[in-house]
């Protein structure tokens, strides 16, 4: 019998090659290439014909019977990211840095899960069953009906999920499982292939909703290859600041769901708290009106959630200023900074520019563009924007302002916080903006020569 032969496989993106280098060639990744030994092959088929497949045709699908529902827990927040509740069937990854909350969310769902009427078995491949039921008494969950198994052989996980057929598993984590039949450590980017295939394959067959936990490297991404992300059904990641007692739950994809949709906890002595409206949350620390504080209107998933940026420009004495962003894409800073000095003459020459999304949070959508550039503005004039306004819009290269999505939304939640005034591009579908001071302005230049004098 040929013995197997060694491959070398990238853990960021999964590509196999017969040699060993320092870079990836199909991501342009370094030093994420190790040596793994591929699954035993079973013995060659004798024959080359093809297995005997079935086909069902389209228009029969409407006369199945309808899919099983969903099923909400008493966590309201968890079921906004999974898409309004759990699939049966469906298969879903949880990421977040160690020490996050993840096995603390998770313990929590099953609790609700199963008081929800579901089977529920808590797989703990990192902790044994009695550490477990002591995390449990400690959020008070001491008689939740969950069953708990403490297991990392991915035969006897199986075997054991194939007798006792639950509604939901959850496996923590999917790092510490192993298959037998794969000849690696576990950990390892074969390993948790494998694993994450057949517990996939098992949700889909069985029509038990799998939740599985993984492990985040340094960059912030699940380890391993990002085919198993493609495997699973949802991925969601646990999101915080150590440093702040609030947690975000975020779906970056969701096939029965929207995606980009929060769920906003917050971390307590008795476990993680709902919070119901997080624009409050991310606001409640906010002062009186100062020189680079704007409070930018903006929507995650389909939730509208205000939130402040906070700038920060002073000379700089050394010869390349510094651009530190928090929370916030660096390059559309930069890109900023060139249109202000581009279109406006505003220059940030000789000028250390510091940006920061106050309490953590991490916004990416383009409409929070107008809101740096308020802030930017306020603190280089040291001129603090008018109380109890917000501001959100789109800058292009050419300098114009471009209307963005869900304007209403965001009129609506700024309104029920109490805001008076509102500056957004001109063009959006505003709907009802009674109670709110509206003032639309078509391009960059006249937005700083409307609220700063100058331009």
């Amino acid at each position: 019998m040929a013995k197997s032969s060694v491959l070398f496989v990238c853990s960021a993106c999964g590509s196999t090659t017969s040699k060993w280098s320092g870079r990836c060639e199909a991501c342009g990744e370094w030093n994420t290439i190790s040596e793994e030994r591929p699954a035993t092959a079973g013995p060659p088929s004798k024959s080359l014909k093809p297995a005997r497949g079935r086909t069902v045709p389209l228009t029969d699908l409407a006369h199945a019977e309808p899919p099983p529902p969903r099923t909400s827990s008493a966590l309201s927040e968890l079921d906004r990211v999974l898409g309004g509740g759990l699939v049966p069937g469906s298969a879903i990854l949880v990421g977040g840095d160690p020490g996050i909350g993840k096995s603390t969310l998770l313990l929590q769902g099953a609790a609700a899960f199963a008081a929800a009427g579901l089977s529920v078995v808590y797989v703990s491949g990192e902790e044994a069953s009695a550490q477990v039921r002591m995390r449990a008494e400690r959020l008070g969950l001491s008689g939740a009906k969950v069953r708990l198994a403490a297991e990392t052989n991915l035969r006897d996980i199986l075997a054991t999920l194939d007798a006792e057929r639950p509604d939901l598993v959850i496996v923590d984590s999917i790092q510490t499982m192993w298959a037998d039949n794969v000849d690696s450590a576990p950990g390892s980017v074969s390993q948790v292939r494998a694993a994450a295939h057949e517990l996939t394959s098992f949700a889909k067959a069985r029509g038990s909703a799998v939740m599985m936990v993984g492990h985040v490297t340094k960059d912030g991404q699940i380890a391993g290859p990002r085919v198993v992300e493609h495997m699973v059904d949802t991925v969601l990641y646990f999101e915080g600041e150590r440093g702040h007692q609030f947690r975000i739950l975020r779906a970056v994809k969701n096939r029965f769901g929207p995606a980009d949709e929060i769920g906003v906890f917050e971390m307590t002595g008795m476990g993680l708290a709902e919070v119901a409206n997080p624009s409050a949350l991310f606001l409640s620390e906010r002062g009186a009106p100062a020189p680079g504080s704007v409070v930018f209107a903006g929507i995650e998933g389909t939730r509208p959630v205000l939130c402040e940026l906070q700038a920060l420009v002073a000379p700089t004495p050394q010869a390349q200023p510094r651009r530190t962003v928090v929370g916030w894409d660096g390059g559309r800073l930069a890109m900023i900074l060139a249109v202000l000095e581009a279109r406006c003459g505003i220059p940030f020459a000789g000028l250390d520019v510091y940006l920061n999304v106050a309490g953590g949070m991490k916004i990416s959508e383009p409409a929070a563009d107008l809101a740096v550039a308020a802030a930017l503005l306020s603190a280089r004039e040291d001129s603090a924007l008018p109380a109890e306004t917000v501001v959100f819009g789109e800058i292009s290269l050419s300098g114009a302002l471009r209307p963005v999505a869900q304007t209403e939304n965001r009129l609506k939640e700024a309104r029920k916080l109490g805001f008076t005034a509102a500056i957004a591009p001109r063009g959006g579908k505003a709907g009802d903006a009674s109670g709110l001071s509206l003032t639309e302005v078509g391009d960059l230049a006249a937005f700083v020569g409307d609220i700063f004098g100058a331009g």
